[in-house]
């Protein structure tokens, strides 16, 4: 079982800030900002969006990096039986 770790932690690392950047901007519109001074409602709430979308996004790349493993047992098995 052979595993490409640079695309497995570019994939990861993609995941990650996309989803944090799309927590990002959706704070933005909710009129959150994580850089305003002190720790009000509006700041905390855009640091867990920002946390959120992080983890969700890194919980994607992972299920697409395991449906294109998949993929490919399936492909290296249909190529054993030929």
């Amino acid at each position: 079982m052979s595993r490409n770790l640079l695309a497995e932690g570019f994939s990861d690392a993609v995941g990650f800030v996309g989803g944090a950047l799309l927590g990002f901007w959706a704070g933005r519109l909710l009129g959150w900002n994580i850089f305003a001074a002190g720790y009000g409602n509006d700041s905390i709430g855009g640091i867990v969006l920002v946390g959120l979308g992080g983890g969700l996004g890194l919980q994607l790349a992972r299920r697409w990096q395991a449906a294109q493993s998949s993929k490919e047992k399936t492909l290296d098995n249909e190529s054993d039986k030929a």
